[in-house]
């Protein structure tokens, strides 16, 4: 009967000690625009929360706020093997915020 119990208290712990290691190589990609004058930007910025669409709407939404840019959309979530493909097209908006 204790190793049923074992068995998943082990995969919850395993899967608890993974998911913060992946956060922190998880990056997105988005777009954002100024008002008054208008002014648009892509750009790539590393997640230090969950690795998940919703998750990284909220975490750039309040990095982007205090330079007065508001949020447009959440491309994509990615690793690290999506930055460099990412680097030209975000220009100065490369890991900027």
């Amino acid at each position: 009967m204790k190793q049923h119990l074992l068995i998943p208290a082990l995969a919850a712990a395993l899967l608890g000690l993974s998911g913060p290691a992946l956060a922190a190589e998880c990056y997105a990609d988005y777009k954002a625009k100024q008002d008054n004058p208008l002014r648009l930007h892509y750009g790539v910025v590393q997640l230090d929360g969950s690795c998940r669409k919703q998750a990284a709407r909220a975490e750039i939404s309040s990095r982007l706020a205090p330079s007065g840019w508001t949020l447009l959309n959440v491309l994509s979530v990615f690793g690290p093997e999506g930055l460099q493909q990412r680097k030209a097209d975000a220009g100065p908006y490369f890991l900027r915020f």
